[in-house]
């Protein structure tokens, strides 16, 4: 697979109170990624971005909320949340502390 296109599959971690849960409880990191990215290239970016052994991946699709401003009617866009287990042994801390 391509590095250049490795580093263009994740968008952000995301750090919410489900993620934060999940992380603690399956060992699993939440991503933002890219709708066309499939489950083996979001391992393999994984693994090439921070040096660790990917276990298993999981994604969903989300679906964009229907939001009104005034009279204007609009939609956010749709999309995709990677879970991502890692292998026993492997750990990956966004904290800079």
């Amino acid at each position: 697979m391509n590095s250049a296109r490795l580093m263009q599959v994740l968008i952000a971690p995301l750090v919410s109170e489900k993620a934060l849960r999940v992380a603690d409880i399956h060992g699993q990191i939440v991503f933002k990624v890219r709708k066309e990215a499939t489950k083996l290239e979001i391992k393999q970016a994984v693994e090439y971005l921070f040096n660790v052994k990917v276990e298993k991946v999981r994604t969903t699709q989300i679906k964009g909320k229907s939001k009104n401003f005034g009279r204007i009617h609009g939609k956010r866009a749709n999309w995709k949340k990677a879970y991502v287990g890692l292998q026993p042994g492997f750990d990956i801390n966004f904290r800079s502390d």
